[in-house]
């Protein structure tokens, strides 16, 4: 493997480069060529230990499909893009650092969509929710169902009660620091 990105990097030239995708298209034309095996854990160790994040780099395609077969959705993940001059449909590799959970009233009207639309595209134009990791529950207040409160003590029971701790502890602090009392 170390022969193959050796080679790459001859040929792509000094780095950094900012697509990841030529990067590891480079690479899987070099394998295929030298009959070097390229595995899903070798392509997963090259990302982690070769590649950093970059803001200006582009974005790393985790999926293409096949065209036809799925419609472009962006708020989904499925984006459309021309590869070889052909359209196409593809998924992008999430950015795990700009991850972020929302909590989404389940009454919410429009549902998830409509949420998203309003709430998160204004501020973050380019995100989109993954349908299978939604998970649907519902938040039930213990406090505000189970919770008792006490009543609240009168001024007279809190003012007896500090006087006759004042009276107990009374003498303490000079027995403390070792003073006679008379």
């Amino acid at each position: 493997m170390a022969n193959v990105v050796d080679r790459v990097a001859g040929s792509l030239g000094p780095g950094p480069h900012l697509s990841f995708n030529t990067f590891m298209d480079a690479v899987e034309a070099d394998a295929d060529e030298h009959g070097a095996k390229l595995t899903t854990a070798r392509k997963k160790l090259l990302k982690d230990r070769l590649a950093k994040r970059d803001e200006k780099a582009t974005e790393v395609v985790s999926k293409i499909h096949k065209p036809g077969k799925v419609k472009p959705d962006p708020l989904r993940g499925l984006f459309e893009i021309k590869l070889d001059c052909k359209p196409a449909v593809v998924e992008y590799e999430p950015d795990s650092e700009l991850r972020d959970t929302e909590q989404i009233p389940l009454l919410e009207e429009g549902g998830i969509e409509a949420f998203i639309r309003r709430e998160v595209l204004p501020h973050v134009l380019d995100a989109w929710y993954d349908p299978e990791s939604v998970k649907t529950g519902y938040e039930i207040s213990f406090t505000r169902y189970f919770y008792k409160p006490q009543p609240l003590r009168s001024l007279e029971e809190i003012r007896a009660d500090i006087l006759a701790l004042e009276r107990e502890t009374e003498g303490l602090l000079g027995e403390i620091i070792g003073e006679v009392t008379q």
